[in-house]
């Protein structure tokens, strides 16, 4: 039986504002992009805090932890994607972290998407693609998390 007051944190949880690290992994100087994502992901109610340019993976996982984000949104250009994105999530695991939703974002071939998905990095989002499919993206897996 649920109480009263498991019913109002499993409330408060779903009205809690959706943190969201928005990181620019390796040597990738170009950052637009993200700067458009991070605005974005504003504009549609979530906190957000942008990593900076050259971040490694263990910068990364360390900042989310640090701000206890909900979701790492990992922006890559240089084609190191599938060195760099799941080496996030091996850290986060290490540290016994397994309630971040990992968000890939780039130019990443479609042959690479699935390899991404296997390994826990969900979207996996190209040029081009609406913003609304990257919010209702996080927004969704967020939910589904904060159910669980």
């Amino acid at each position: 039986m649920t109480t009263t007051s498991s019913l109002e944190g499993q409330n408060q949880q779903q009205l809690k504002r959706i943190r969201v690290l928005v990181a620019k992994l390796g040597l990738d100087g170009h950052d637009r992009g993200a700067l458009v994502i991070c605005r974005a992901l504003r504009d549609a109610g979530m906190e957000v805090i942008y990593s900076g340019l050259f971040c490694t993976p263990e910068q990364v996982a360390k900042t989310a932890i640090d701000e206890d984000v909900d979701a790492i949104a990992m922006s890559l250009l240089n084609g190191a994607h599938l060195t760099l994105f799941p080496k996030v999530g091996k850290i986060l695991q290490t540290q016994g972290i397994d309630d971040i939703l990992l968000v890939g974002g780039g130019v990443i071939p479609e042959s690479d998407k699935k390899k991404l998905e296997e390994q826990g990095i969900t979207g996996n989002f190209g040029p081009g693609t609406a913003l609304n499919d990257i919010i209702e993206h996080i927004t969704n897996n967020i939910k589904k998390k904060r159910i669980l």
